[in-house]
């Protein structure tokens, strides 16, 4: 499967998490990062998500729940919930991430390196996880003292 590369402008627009666990939490971090309005639906979360400024349904995902969301994530530690997470989301036309299948998804998140205006991504298609994460790392290393408006001296990018 072939991927294309894109950045979203999600500032105000009602994005759905399903699930609220480690992986969960971080797809909501990043959400809010971007602007968007965020949607919680779990039974159970790990407890910081109570200091986000997110809506959170106390409870197991309804079909219901993705009435006008522009784009929504599966991450619960429920393959079934999952997959009637993205059933559903396709069957409205709403872009679907599900964190345990890569064939459900519609798109990936990638790693990401993050420093003012500067956004680098870096995806290895959902196969290698650990790769992108490492070579984020790697690039935050790279850019460690880089600030916006100044171009680094990097020997290993010259």
């Amino acid at each position: 499967m072939a991927f294309y590369p894109i950045f979203l402008d999600l500032s105000g627009k009602p994005v759905l998490v399903a699930g609220a666990g480690k992986v969960g939490l971080r797809k909501i971090k990043g959400l809010l990062e971007a602007g968007a309005r965020v949607t919680v639906v779990a039974p159970r979360a790990e407890a910081e998500l109570e200091s986000l400024p997110v809506t959170w349904q106390r409870r197991r995902f309804r079909n219901s729940d993705l009435r006008g969301a522009v784009l929504a994530f599966a991450a619960t530690d429920d393959r079934k919930a999952n997959h009637a997470v993205a059933a559903e989301a396709k069957r409205l036309g709403i872009p679907v991430n599900v964190a345990d299948a890569l064939s459900e998804c519609d798109f990936l998140v990638p790693a990401r390196v993050r420093k003012g205006n500067l956004q680098i991504a870096v995806s290895a298609g959902g196969r290698s996880p650990r790769l992108a994460a490492e070579l984020r790392r790697k690039l935050e290393r790279l850019l460690g003292g880089w600030e916006a408006g100044s171009v680094p001296r990097t020997p290993e990018l010259e």
